[in-house]
């Protein structure tokens, strides 16, 4: 199991946070779209690191045209000697109308179609073929030589898909190089719904699953024992905050906790996110969350995950001291 960190946007820093994350043996480093744009964040790392592997985590693929995206992943990749892993996320429909300004229509089948043009994109760029393709949402039939970049010595970069529900999960197998799942899954939703979606895919694809990688970014509560009681409120506040979707609901719906959604999707209309983490209770906490000390942390989430995933990185959204992770982290051997 590889185990990957995150990057963050950091005017001053960046480069520094790049190399000491790839120094503390981490394998590879997600930066994700919020308030800044992951790309920028990865053409930076790629300048002051060697070995660690740069992912987009997500890319709200939605937002941006598939050519705007395979032109910065295929740019990073080269400053990176290809270790660009691209991942790629839909995002919700209000986002994409509301906020990006995009159609929105079918995810899964928009987004197949969005990867496969992505790879005769850069088909045409790698082997000089014409760029014919035509799809139901995308059209890309013009490159001329001005505006192609040419071969990239590294290849294209690997492209992950983040994927919740069932059809996303079975598009990821069918045209990905890998999975993101979301960190609101839990191992049985992972075992019972996201795995078989997968396999499906992979199985329609007839690829296998030794070919694909399986990336999860869990939940995580550790450390002294009164660091671990004060995690626990804000990851509930997490929790809940992605519980209040109703995208994600089939998640709770498994465990039989539909309900839940519902009232928490109410509450975040009105804004009250304190109450909402106060509706999380200690089984929904430990159906999403790892709870352990830092020693101990390892042996826990491969017990959880060792037979399901290949990357995996600490979903804490707390602050926890340095030598916390570093034990945590050597843990598995980092």
């Amino acid at each position: 199991m590889l185990i990957d960190a995150g990057l963050g946007f950091d005017a001053e820093r960046m480069g520094e946070q790049a190399r000491q994350v790839e120094a503390e043996g981490y394998a590879g480093a997600w930066a994700t779209e919020t308030g800044h744009d992951p790309f920028l964040i990865l053409a930076n790392a790629a300048e002051h690191t060697s070995t660690l592997e740069l992912g987009t985590g997500i890319v709200v693929a939605f937002g941006r045209s598939p050519m705007i995206t395979a032109t910065l992943a295929n740019d990073v990749q080269l400053l990176s000697k290809g270790r660009v892993l691209l991942g790629l996320g839909s995002q919700i429909k209000p986002h994409i109308e509301k906020r990006y300004s995009m159609p929105w229509s079918r995810p899964a089948a928009r987004m197949r179609e969005y990867i496969l043009a992505l790879r005769a994109i850069w088909t045409s760029w790698n082997e000089g073929t014409k760029l014919d393709f035509r799809g139901e949402f995308y059209t890309h039939t013009l490159m001329t030589p001005f505006f192609s970049p040419g071969p990239n010595p590294y290849g294209p970069p690997k492209v992950f898909l983040a994927a919740v529900g069932e059809l996303m999960a079975e598009v990821a197998g069918e045209v990905a190089d890998g999975i993101l799942i979301h960190g609101f899954t839990t191992e049985r939703y992972m075992r019972e719904a996201t795995m078989p979606a997968l396999m499906r895919g992979l199985e329609h694809r007839k690829r296998s699953r030794e070919s694909f990688q399986v990336s999860y970014p869990g939940f995580v509560i550790t450390g002294t024992p009164e660091e671990q009681e004060a995690a626990r409120p804000i990851v509930k506040g997490q929790i809940a905050f992605y519980g209040s979707t109703p995208a994600y609901r089939p998640v709770l719906e498994l465990h039989g906790w539909g309900e839940l959604q519902v009232e928490l999707n109410r509450l975040s209309k009105l804004g009250e996110w304190e109450k909402m983490a106060t509706l999380i209770d200690d089984d929904v906490l430990d159906a999403f969350a790892v709870t352990a000390e830092p020693s101990d942390v390892a042996s826990v989430v491969h017990k959880r995950y060792g037979d399901l995933v290949d990357r995996f990185s600490f979903y804490a959204p707390y602050h926890l001291p340095a030598e916390r992770w570093a034990e945590v982290l050597a843990g598995f051997g980092g």
